[in-house]
């Protein structure tokens, strides 16, 4: 009892030490002069909150006589997974028929990053490459619908296979210098890979438009009627085709309902594809590089294969979110979307598909919903994160992975 006490103490004063210069200390002018003042209630109250959790940290630990512990979240089986999307899926299609406009524009940021989310899995979850770059990939499908749009006149469509090809080229170029790296050096190469994206956007600017990015990028048709008010070459748009009058709101749902089969076609594929021999050999590479190996498969080949298919999901997720917003820029594309990205991967669990999808609804829609702490939004997605891997560190949803015991 005593040296837990010790070390929540010691815990809570490091807490007081990163808060106070961070979110504790406010700036303030009075006159002419400039002076610091403490937000006490603030640094108080992370002390509080840290050396609480360190407290109740042995309880959240301690087992009961057979070996589990006395607080844990469900793991769910194959066939309760697969009755579980099922349901999600029907809900998601008929939602947004019953709701505003606004949570339907939520909704389509979460299957967003839904999209996202599944394709970092593949590196992350499946091969086990941490990847801090994913965001890279993400700007390269933006941009290339952008770009098809701007310099010769693509529609969405048209644009889309073509930016889940190019985001895959890059990262099959992105593969082949981190052949021999592992942990922390991968990490950073792919950090660093990221951060070039975004520099060469905004340096190219005769040809991406620097910092001011691209803008007038169109909304998706309609097999081949524009969702749009009243068109600009004359031919008949969707609502007139339907005989209905424009309302805005279509617009909103037809984004989301698109949305949703991108993202039911990357579940698909993920799915089917951890159970090809490709998925088995990303699961062997994850396990043990050197194993892998031995059993006679091509590391090099795995993970070229890794970053492909990953980048090919971000690449469709970039075009969707070019058309979805209308304008792209540099700044939609910083390491914050990366470490979000993964942290959604993490927190749902690695290798759990059902997991990333219910992290990335947590990690979009609460900052929505509590924006009075939108100040403190980076400080509580900290703290939620390090509970978590305290708590639970394989995720909300773990994977269930087949495993065997002998008797002794």
């Amino acid at each position: 009892m005593m040296h837990n006490l010790k070390n929540s103490l010691i815990a809570a004063v490091m807490a007081g030490v990163i808060i106070a210069p961070v979110y504790g200390l406010q700036i303030l002018r009075r006159g002419q002069e400039t002076y610091l003042q403490p937000d006490w209630k603030m640094i108080i109250g992370g002390m509080l909150l840290v050396f609480l959790v360190q407290m109740l940290r042995p309880l959240i630990k301690r087992r009961k006589p057979g070996g589990k512990p006395l607080f844990t979240l469900p793991t769910f089986s194959d066939k309760a997974r697969h009755k579980a999307i099922i349901v999600l899926v029907l809900f998601a299609v008929v939602w947004p028929f019953f709701t505003g406009r606004a949570q339907v524009d939520i909704a389509t940021l979460v299957l967003i990053y839904v999209m996202l989310g599944l394709g970092l899995n593949i590196v992350v979850g499946f091969a086990g490459l941490l990847d801090l770059g994913f965001v890279g990939f993400y700007a390269t499908g933006a941009y290339t619908y952008a770009l098809l749009y701007h310099w010769a006149g693509w529609g969405f469509w048209e644009a889309l296979p073509f930016a889940g090809m190019v985001s895959a080229m890059f990262g099959f170029i992105l593969g082949f210098p981190v052949l021999r790296l592992r942990g922390d050096y991968l990490a950073i190469v792919t950090l660093g890979f990221g951060e070039i994206i975004r520099l060469m956007l905004i340096n190219l600017y005769s040809f991406t438009g620097g910092p001011d990015g691209i803008s007038g990028i169109p909304k998706p048709s309609f097999f081949g009627y524009q969702m749009v008010r009243r068109s600009m070459d004359g031919s008949p748009t969707f609502h007139e085709l339907m005989g209905w009058s424009f309302n805005s709101q279509d617009v909103v749902t037809y984004l989301y309902l698109m949305a949703l089969v991108l993202v039911l076609f990357t579940l698909y594929f993920t799915s089917r594809l951890i159970r090809m021999p490709i998925g088995r050999a990303w699961e062997a590479l994850r396990e043990d590089e050197i194993a892998c190996r031995s059993l006679g498969l091509n590391p090099r080949n795995i993970k070229l294969s890794a970053f492909t298919m990953g980048a090919m999901f971000a690449g469709f997720g970039g075009a969707f979110f070019a058309a979805r917003q209308g304008l792209v820029n540099p700044e939609s594309f910083t390491f914050i979307e990366s470490a979000l990205i993964l942290a959604i991967v993490v927190l749902g669990g690695m290798g759990s598909q059902l997991g990333v999808i219910l992290a990335a609804v947590l990690l979009t829609v609460v900052p929505e919903i509590a924006r009075e702490f939108a100040e403190y939004r980076m400080l509580i997605f900290g703290l939620v994160m390090v509970v978590m891997m305290v708590w639970r560190p394989q995720g909300l949803l773990p994977v269930k992975r087949p495993q065997v015991e002998l008797e002794s």
